[in-house]
């Protein structure tokens, strides 16, 4: 299914509304001037809602993406795009990607 690709500029928050920011632009490709991200390379999240224990498992610190592009790639990885999935640490709760940038789609 295509969707738009990631870049810096765009807004994905954990699950608990903690926003979460790349820890590994790719420059080699850029929208818009912003470079892209891979799927390899975790983010962090800051401002997480959710308690530490023993009020639930709390916040939110990192997030790691299991799926990105199957047609698109940077330097051998492949790209984050409007329909990528990750997964939180240590919620195990997904991400919701807010915004993405509108000129380039991939696979």
């Amino acid at each position: 299914m295509p969707g738009f690709l990631l870049d810096t500029s765009s807004t994905v928050n954990c699950s608990h509304a903690g926003p979460a920011r790349a820890t590994a632009p790719n420059p080699r490709v850029k929208v818009s001037n912003q470079p892209t991200v891979t799927q390899s390379a975790p983010w962090v999240i800051t401002g997480c809602a959710l308690p530490p224990p023993p009020a639930a498992n709390g916040p939110c610190v990192t997030a790691q993406w299991m799926t990105g592009t199957t047609r698109v790639t940077s330097n051998g990885q492949p790209l984050l795009f409007q329909s990528s999935q990750a997964t939180c640490a240590p919620t195990g709760t997904p991400t919701i990607i807010v915004v993405t940038q509108t000129r380039v789609r991939a696979t």
